[in-house]
This record gives structure tokens, C-alpha cells and sequence, in this order.
């Protein structure tokens, strides 16, 4: 599900929480109290495959994984280290919850900067209380601004965590099916090649390309039938859902931008919403035959909503006609994207679309 799809959050680790100014050390603090607790609760693979009462379901989708581990390495060319070769369960139901935010009557996401990491979109934390509670604060600070909390399966410290076992596969998301499972790690490896300061659509726009392109592969390769058509149906929804909410993405644009004022920009908002509300439900009761798995998404849409939906998906098209103008080469690909990624924002955007 998009809402809960992937997002970087980086810890930024003791020099950051150092640095950081009075109002950041708490929130820089459990970023890195919370990641540590989680590495510490990973376990090798390898152990606990030689384990013999290891839940049988589990135990198919550890071996799944080191599977789908292999192959972003030898076919995918994504980095090769030590992420994705442990496990943790969490007991709890996401890696993190990220705060987001956007203004009353404008798409453009709130942003938040800090040492090390730079400006992101978003805001995560280790607890969920915390993230509600700190969501409400936005929403009592500025009560035109709307705030989403969403549930994050997994996030990637791009690398940076080798040293202490790399990021760990998580009960979060190890029970997805095949080709989520898939585009899930493929997504979150992509985020070691190249990352943009700074830049939160260019970078997940960038690994949702390798996770579309790279579960695809996968699937026609190494996928059973029964996959591949699991895969096909949730993908089939996927994109019809990306169909229709792009689709109202840009009316609700077209309002914010237009001369009217605010009194009317509102009144435009509320009837595209309904609206927007309305085309879910059909297309849920006459296409999908009653799936519900957006239900959670169509009932709390608002502009955050619609800030992250752009995050994940903007650049993807210009991000996959890069693929293919660099002869669907893997290794060239990268290197393109690693180049694109140090250019300055503006340029680097120019660049990637102009072709």
C-alpha cells in the first residue's frame, strides 16, 4: 500500500544528536536509541535457519529472502554487504511512524533539517505515541496545516549501519508475498547506491524504479505462477490507484493554484474530495470486488497524503526511461543516477527529464 510504503529514515548517530541544536537533541536522541534497539535485536539468518524449531513459515520466508538477497546482488548489481542477513522481530506492527505535513491548501510538504542528514519530508519516530503526539502539536501550532501519521514497514540508513550488521529483514514486512517482499528490499538496497540531499521525490522516486523494474525480473525469472498472479492482481490495483489519485493530485493543484480566494479554494477542496471518495468507491465495488486495502488511505487523504504520493512516484517514469536509454545496464544506470544525484536540485531535475 502506498500509504505505507517506504521511507528513508536516517539516524543520524551520536555526533548528529551532538551537534544538534536544544529542540533536536530529544527527537535526534530516540531516532538513535530506537535504531540501536533494533539492530541489537537482530539475529543472524544463517542461526536461525539451523534452528530446528523454527516456525516452518518463517523459516520459508528467511529462505525466500536470502534468495531475493542474492539475486539484487548478482542480477540487480545492488550492494553487496551484510544487509538483509539478519532478522528482528519488533512485536509491534511498523519499523517507525512518520509524521508528515502540508499546508491547508497547498500540496508542497513540510520539511525538516538536520545534522548530517539533511532536509527530509518527513518526520519518524520509534514509537508511535510519540509520532501522534507530536502530530498534534503541528496541528494545534497551525491549524491550517494537515498532518498524516503513517505506519513505515522498514527504512534504510543507506548503508551506514554495515558496521553494526546492516539493516535486518523485520516481522514488519517478512510476511509479504513474494513480489512485495521483492519490491520491499529491492526499494530499500536501491537507497545505498545514490542518494540526493535534500531531495526526497529523486531519491524514492529512484528506488521505486529499482523495486518496479527489479520485482518484475525477479518474478519472470525465479517466481512461481501462483506469485506472479498474486503480484499481477496487487499491482494491477496499484496502479489504478496511482491512476486516480494522480488524476486528483492534479485538480486539487489546479484549485490551490488558481486566483480564487481562500473562502472558495475551500469549498473547491471539500468537492474534489467527495468526489475523489466517490470514483474509490466505484472503482473498489466494480473493479476489485470489494478489496479493502485503501479503505485506510481514502478515509484520512488530505494534502500530506498527497505530498507523500508525489515523494514515491513523480520522477519514477523519467527514472525508468533512464534505464532504458542506459541499455537497461545495470551498473550504468547507477552511475548516471550517482552523477544526477550530486548536481544541485534544480539542474539535477532539468537533467533527469529532458531526455
Amino acid at each position: 500500500m502506498i500509504g505505507r510504503r517506504l521511507a528513508i529514515l536516517l539516524v543520524a548517530g551520536l555526533a548528529a544528536v551532538l551537534v544538534a541544536g536544544c529542540g533536536q537533541v530529544g527527537y535526534l536522541a530516540q531516532s538513535l536509541n530506537g535504531h540501536m534497539r533494533m539492530m541489537s535485536a537482530a539475529e543472524p539468518v544463517s542461526t536461525l535457519l539451523a534452528r530446528p524449531d523454527l516456525d516452518p513459515k518463517l523459516r520459508e520466508r528467511l529462505q525466500l529472502s536470502q534468495r531475493l538477497r542474492d539475486y539484487a546482488i548478482t542480477e540487480l548489481h545492488l550492494p553487496d554487504n551484510n544487509s538483509y542477513r539478519r532478522y528482528a522481530d519488533l512485536h509491534r506492527g511498523a519499523a517507525v511512524w512518520n509524521v508528515i505535513a502540508a499546508p491547508e491548501l497547498s500540496l508542497k510538504a513540510k520539511t525538516w533539517c538536520y545534522p548530517i542528514m539533511g532536509c527530509v519530508a518527513y518526520r519518524g519516530y520509534f514509537d508511535q505515541a510519540a509520532a501522534e503526539a507530536y502530530a498534534r502539536g503541528l496541528r494545534e501550532d497551525d491549524e491550517h496545516l494537515e498532518v498524516m501519521v503513517g505506519p513505515v514497514p522498514a527504512y534504510s540508513t543507506l548503508g551506514w549501519s554495515t558496521w553494526l550488521g546492516g539493516d535486518p529483514l523485520l516481522n514488519t514486512f517478512i510476511g509479504y508475498p513474494e513480489g512485495e517482499l521483492a519490491r520491499m528490499m529491492f526499494h530499500e538496497l536501491a537507497h545505498q547506491v545514490a542518494y540526493a540531499d535534500d531531495d526526497t521525490t529523486f531519491n524514492e522516486s529512484f528506488a521505486t524504479a529499482v523495486e518496479r523494474i527489479g520485482a518484475a525480473r525477479w518474478l519472470k525469472a525465479r517466481g512461481s505462477e501462483a506469485a506472479r498472479e498474486t503480484y499481477e492482481r496487487g499491482n494491477q490495483r496499484r496502479l489504478q490507484f496511482r491512476a486516480l489519485t494522480d488524476a486528483y493530485r492534479v485538480k486539487l493543484a489546479a484549485v490551490y493554484d488558481s486566483a480564487q480566494d481562500d473562502e472558495a479554494k475551500r469549498a473547491a477542496k471539500a468537492h474534489t474530495m467527495q468526489a475523489l471518495r466517490e470514483d474509490y468507491a466505484k472503482l473498489k465495488a466494480e473493479e476489485w470486488g470489494g478489496y479493502s486495502g485503501y479503505d485506510d488511505w481514502f478515509a484520512r487523504a488530505n494534502n500530506a497524503s498527497f505530498a507523500l504520493l508525489s515523494a514515491y512516484g513523480e520522477l519514477v517514469p523519467a527514472f525508468e526511461a533512464l534505464f532504458e536509454r542506459e541499455g537497461e545496464d545495470w551498473p550504468r544506470f547507477y552511475a548516471e543516477v550517482k552523477r544526477l544525484a550530486k548536481l544541485p536540485k534544480a539542474e539535477r531535475r532539468s537533467q533527469l527529464e529532458s531526455h
